[in-house]
């Protein structure tokens, strides 16, 4: 008996050391990486838990608009987990098609205005159900005959079982669908390529002078691929209003001044043949599982908010919901405008400034399309780039849209039409009548966290500025949307961006447009330029915002 209780106490200690042995390695700042799997980066160590950050020591060192504990904390709410272990074979990694999915209790009452779970495990090629988590999976209710569906949120439980909750917003039949969008080994590649190789696109800068012409390297940060053997580096760019800087190579015969055109110049990242496959093997997939159909029942109640559309709300999960192709938001009771007339109504006397990427010019192009009285002015400006302009001398109406200055993904364009948002909203008065919205994201997701937590809060000063001296002033987000599947620019990526925004701006009275929720579960191809039935929803939106009553 009493060896048998010596053998019982060594066991239980056994067990207690491999669970300690296991926490560590789960929640240690530096993860060894075998070097035989793996390129060589600057860096011998990584993050085991992605968020922007491979020691503890406060990056944005020179940076006042941040404080250490904001900084902090915003590494905290985008805290990623990564696998505790290195990756011996891409049989490792969890695999879509072994996980699977099931619903509780399927055959239950279900009416509208209430909730399913749905249980998710994660296996790897071999069957096996994964020990830790990270995966990126995305969810959502659908029927693809009513033309509805709607978002849900993932819960990772850091054990390779996930767990879902999907709203049920209207009777019918309703089926779940969840996609593998990244295994967790995959975003461990992306967090890594993210933090440590900011070059992975660069761009070129035209130097023009006396009948001369150069073309060199040009990015946002003084990288060691920027800089080569330093000979030609660098001409500094330190934008007077922002203090945004950028970098390009020392032209050889030319001055730094005489920089005049900017465009893309190409993709350079370097990956190892497992990396590779990682990012391409299992990605966007969808996960076998329930297919069965959940009979949801009528109530007496219309299912849409009765909140008047204004600053400030806050963005709920789910945030609304498609039927037949019409999206109803649950932030605030959203209208409506199917017609040229309505839209003009509603932009009446009104100055609309829109910031960003080609995302945010699918709306403008929706507007100058869709209302007749709109004309385009031929400003002889990029046609990627812009800005673009258009006004409607009827309804008093002027809309403006540029890019949101670099780096921006664009073809030759003159380097002085390439604007900051902070700068412009500087020199906004703003006023009743005045309508801001910006969105930043998509030609940052190759870049470090730190560099767009930066851009942010600069932009997030000049909005405050703009909202003080003129509080009357719109100022809208569009958030992120669903789209890119690669390195340079993975919808994860993407995702971490927009969480970052979203916590920057958190406490502004302003509003957000969460085009995340409404590009991921609509039921078209997965595209970073959404159909222009998106764009119908998405502006439709926008202009319940502008004209609320």
């Amino acid at each position: 008996m009493g060896r048998l209780l010596q053998l019982l106490i060594l066991a239980l200690i056994l067990l207690i050391c491999i669970y300690l042995l296991f926490v560590c390695q789960f929640n240690q700042c530096l993860l060894n990486v075998s070097p035989s799997n793996h390129l060589k980066y600057n860096h011998t160590s990584f993050p085991s838990r992605c968020s922007g950050i491979t020691n503890r020591t406060f990056t944005p060192t020179n940076d006042s608009l941040i404080s250490k504990e904001e900084w902090e904390s915003l590494l905290t709410e985008l805290q990623w987990s990564l696998p505790p272990v290195v990756l011996l074979s891409t049989d490792e990694a969890t695999n879509p098609t072994k996980c699977s999915f099931s619903v509780v209790n399927p055959n239950s009452n279900h009416r509208v205005g209430g909730f399913i779970d749905v249980i998710l495990i994660a296996r790897d090629t071999k069957n096996r159900i994964k020990t830790y988590g990270g995966d990126f999976f995305q969810a959502k209710l659908f029927n693809s005959e009513l033309k509805a569906s709607t978002y849900g949120a993932v819960t990772d439980h850091f054990n390779g079982t996930y767990t879902a909750r999907l709203a049920l917003l209207w009777s019918g039949p309703a089926k779940v669908s969840i996609r593998l969008v990244h295994s967790s080994e995959a975003v461990q590649v992306l967090c890594r390529q993210r933090e440590q190789d900011p070059d992975k696109v660069y761009f070129q800068g035209y130097f023009e002078k006396g009948g001369k012409q150069e073309t060199v390297m040009c990015n946002a940060q003084r990288s060691p691929r920027l800089v080569g053997n330093d000979a030609q580096c660098c001409c500094e760019y330190r934008e007077p209003v922002t203090g945004e800087t950028w970098f390009c190579r020392r032209p050889s015969s030319l001055p730094c001044h005489a920089l005049t055109y900017h465009s893309m110049g190409g993709y350079q990242a370097v990956l190892s043949k497992v990396e590779t496959t990682l990012l391409k093997s299992s990605t966007n997939i969808i996960v076998p599982g329930d297919d069965s159909a959940i009979d949801v029942q009528q109530q007496d109640t219309e299912i849409r908010s009765q909140t008047k559309c204004r600053p400030g709300l806050h963005t709920s999960v789910p945030a609304g919901f498609y039927l037949q192709d019409h999206w109803t938001s649950l932030v605030c009771d959203s209208k409506s405008f199917p017609s040229a007339k309505l839209i003009s109504g509603c932009l009446k006397d009104k100055q609309i400034l829109m910031m960003g990427d080609s995302t945010l010019r699918q709306w403008f192009d929706y507007l100058e399309e869709t209302v007749p009285t709109l004309k385009r002015l031929n400003l002889h400006t990029s046609s990627k780039s812009g800005p673009f302009e258009a006004v409607d001398t009827q309804y008093n109406t002027r809309i403006i849209w540029r890019a949101h200055g670099i780096p921006i993904r664009t073809s030759k364009t003159p380097w002085a039409d390439l604007h900051y948002i902070a700068r412009e909203v500087e020199g906004l008065a703003g006023g009743a009548h005045s309508v801001v919205v910006f969105t930043i994201w998509a030609h940052f997701t190759t870049y470090p966290l730190a560099m767009y937590a930066h851009r942010l809060v600069v932009i997030r000063k000049a909005v405050a500025s703009l909202l003080s001296r003129s509080p009357t002033t719109l100022v809208v987000i569009k958030s992120a949307n669903t789209g890119y599947k690669d390195v340079y620019g993975s919808d994860w990526l993407s995702w971490q961006l927009d969480m970052a925004l979203r916590e920057i701006f958190r406490d502004l009275p302003l509003v957000l447009i969460d085009v995340w929720q409404m590009t991921s579960c609509h039921y078209s191809p997965d595209n970073i330029h959404p159909p222009s039935v998106v764009i119908q929803n998405e502006v439709d939106l926008f202009l319940s915002f502008v004209c609320p009553q």
